[in-house]
C-alpha cells in the first residue's frame, strides 16, 4: 500500500521504513483505542512491513478472533481514511497480511497449546503489548492479571524465540506519588520498601504472592457485589501502601518490574505515555474512541453536573495525542530490530517540552463553550451557565460535605410536602465527588514527566522519520487542539453512534462475498 503522497520524499530516506521492511509483529490490545491507532498507522505508513499478527480474545458474540476483528476493529472509523483513499488495497492487506490469533493474553500460552505457542513465537520478530485494564479502580485480582501477571506469558513468548524484541506499553503514571522531574528510568516506590536488585529493577515476587494471598482471603469471606467492592478497596489500599494513588498505576509498575527481570539482557522497550487523548493529525484530527481521563470531567462540566473540582490550576496536566504515542511505539519497533538488545524506557508526554497548566486547560474549555457550544450538539445540550472552578482538595471536600447535609434534609422535607426535592443537585454533588475520587490525583500534579530519551531517539532516526512519525509535543498548539480538534473529536467520534456504520460494512461484505 502506497504511503501518502505528501510523504513520498521522506519515505524514500526513512530508516524506520527500511528497518521494518519484512518484519513480522504481534500486537495485543488492538480492540482498544491505542492499539487501533498503532495498527492503522502501520498499515498506512509502513507499507512493506511483514505479516501482522493480532492476539484477540473471542467473546460471547464473536467467539473467533478473526470475526471479532472484522466486526469490532476493521469496522472502526479509525480506518475511514484508508477506506476512502485506497479501499481495495486496504481490504487486500486485511485479507493477506493480518492474521488473527484467537487467544487470551492472561492465559498460559495465550490459551493455545504448547506447540502452537512455540510456532507463533517462531513467526515473529517483534511483539507490542498494549493490552491493559485502564480502570483506575479495578478489582485487584483483575488488574493484577492483565497489567502484571500476563507479562509472564509475553516473556515466555520471548523465551521461545530469543531474537524476539518486546515493546511494552506502560504509563508515565507508574511514577506514583513521586514529585519533581520524572526521568525515563526505573521508578522508585515512595511507600513501603520493596527490595531492589543489582540490575536496578525491584524484586516483586514476594509482594505479588502476598497480594494473591490477600485476594484469596477476601474471596473466602465475601461474594457477589460485596466481593467486588472489597477487591476494589483492597487494590486501592495496597496501591496507597506502596506509593500509588490507584490500582491501575500500581499494577502497571509491577508489570514493568516483572518484565525487566524476565527479559534481562534481552530487547525490551517500555513506552510510557501520559494521558492519551484524541489524535492531533492522524488518522484524522480529533479521532478518539470512548471517553478518556480528561473527557469524563469535560462531559460532567458540559452537562452542568460539575462546577467545582479539586485541582491545582498551576499544575501541569500532561496530555498527549494518541497519534504521537503510536509514532513513539513505531520508532521503538524500528530501533529494537536494528540495534543491540538492551532495556530502554521512553516517555511520550508533553509536560516538559510543551506544558499546559490545568488552569489553561479549563480556560480553553470554558472559552469554547461560551463562544461555540452550539457547534457541539452531542457534547453541550445548552450553554453552561456556571464557571468551572478548580480548588484545593481540602476546600472541595469541605464544600461538598457541607452542602450535602442541608440539601439532604431539605430534600426529605420537600418530598414529604409533595414537592420536587433536591435530587438533581444531590446527584450532581455525588458525580463531582465520584470524579474527584477517581481523577483528583491527576488534576493536582506536582511532577513533570521528561521525554529527553524519546526525543533523542527521534533525532537518531533522522529528519525523514521526524516527518513521518512525529513525537515532538511542541507541534501542539494547545488552544487550537483543545478548542477545535479535541472537542470536535469528542462530539464527532466518542459521542456518536457507530452502529449504523458497522451494519453498513457488514452488509457490504455480505454482498462482496
Amino acid at each position: 500500500m502506497a504511503t501518502p503522497q505528501v510523504d513520498q520524499q521522506a519515505a524514500s530516506s526513512s530508516r524506520v521504513l527500511e528497518q521494518l521492511r519484512g518484519k513480522r509483529v504481534l500486537i495485543t490490545g488492538t480492540t482498544g483505542f491505542l492499539g487501533k491507532v498503532v495498527l492503522e498507522k502501520l498499515i498506512r505508513a509502513v507499507p512493506d512491513i511483514g505479516d501482522i499478527y493480532l492476539l484477540i480474545r473471542g467473546n460471547r458474540q464473536y467467539p473467533e478472533g478473526r470475526v471479532r476483528f472484522l466486526e469490532e476493529v476493521a469496522s472502526s472509523s479509525v480506518f475511514d481514511h484508508l477506506r476512502e483513499t485506497d479501499g481495495a488495497r486496504f481490504e487486500a492487506f486485511l485479507e493477506d497480511r493480518i492474521h488473527c490469533v484467537t487467544g487470551e493474553v492472561t492465559e498460559p500460552y495465550f490459551g493455545l497449546n504448547a506447540s502452537g505457542f512455540k510456532e507463533l513465537a517462531g513467526k515473529l520478530d517483534l511483539v507490542v503489548n498494549s493490552a491493559a485494564s485502564v480502570n483506575f479502580r479495578e478489582e485487584l485480582d483483575k488488574a493484577l492479571a492483565i497489567n502484571t501477571l500476563c507479562l509472564e506469558n509475553i516473556a515466555s513468548l520471548a523465551d521461545a524465540n530469543p531474537n524476539l524484541a518486546v515493546i511494552q506499553v506502560s504509563t508515565c503514571y507508574v511514577n506514583g506519588m513521586n514529585s519533581g522531574q520524572v526521568m525515563e528510568s526505573v521508578i522508585a516506590p515512595v511507600g513501603e520498601a520493596i527490595p531492589r536488585s543489582d540490575d536496578g529493577f525491584y524484586e516483586i515476587a514476594d509482594l505479588v504472592t502476598e497480594l494473591q494471598g490477600k485476594i484469596a482471603g477476601v474471596r473466602q469471606r465475601f461474594t457477589g457485589k460485596t466481593l467486588e467492592k472489597q477487591l476494589i478497596d483492597l487494590g486501592i489500599r495496597e496501591a496507597n501502601r506502596y506509593g500509588w494513588s490507584d490500582t491501575y498505576t500500581f499494577t502497571k509498575w509491577l508489570g514493568e518490574q516483572l518484565l525487566m527481570k524476565r527479559l534481562a539482557d534481552r530487547s525490551l522497550t517500555i513506552v510510557r505515555p501520559s494521558i492519551i487523548e484524541s489524535a492531533l493529525e492522524e488518522p484524522a484530527p480529533g479521532w478518539i474512541e470512548g471517553v478518556k481521563v480528561a473527557d469524563a470531567i469535560i462531559l460532567a462540566y458540559a452537562r452542568e453536573k460539575v462546577a467545582l473540582f479539586p485541582g491545582k490550576r498551576s499544575g501541569i496536566i500532561d496530555v498527549i495525542p494518541v497519534d504521537l504515542v503510536a509514532n513513539a511505539i513505531i520508532l521503538s519497533l524500528a530501533e529494537a530490530v536494528s540495534v543491540a538488545p538492551r532495556r530502554r524506557i521512553y516517555q511520550c508526554c508533553s509536560g516538559s517540552a510543551n506544558p499546559i497548566s490545568l488552569g489553561q486547560f479549563i480556560d480553553h474549555l470554558m472559552a469554547e463553550a461560551k463562544a461555540n457550544y452550539g457547534a457541539y450538539e452531542r457534547l453541550f445540550y445548552r450553554q453552561p451557565t456556571r464557571p468551572f472552578v478548580a480548588v484545593n482538595r481540602r476546600l472541595f471536600d469541605l464544600v461538598v460535605s457541607g452542602a450535602r447535609m442541608p440539601l439532604t434534609l431539605s430534600d426529605r422535607v420537600l418530598r414529604l410536602l409533595g414537592k420536587d426535592g433536591n435530587g438533581r443537585v444531590l446527584r450532581n454533588l455525588d458525580t463531582a465527588k465520584s470524579l474527584a475520587t477517581i481523577f483528583g490525583f491527576y488534576t493536582a500534579p506536582d511532577y513533570i514527566f521528561r521525554n529527553d530519551e524519546l526525543q533523542a531517539l527521534a533525532t537518531r532516526m533522522g529528519e525523514a522519520d521526524k516527518a513521518l512519525f512525529p513525537v515532538n509535543p511542541q507541534r501542539i498548539d494547545w488552544e487550537v487542539y483543545l478548542r477545535k480538534v479535541h472537542l470536535t473529536g469528542l462530539n464527532r467520534y466518542a459521542l456518536a453512534e457507530r452502529k449504523a456504520v458497522r451494519a453498513k460494512l457488514r452488509e457490504q461484505r455480505k454482498k462482496a462475498a
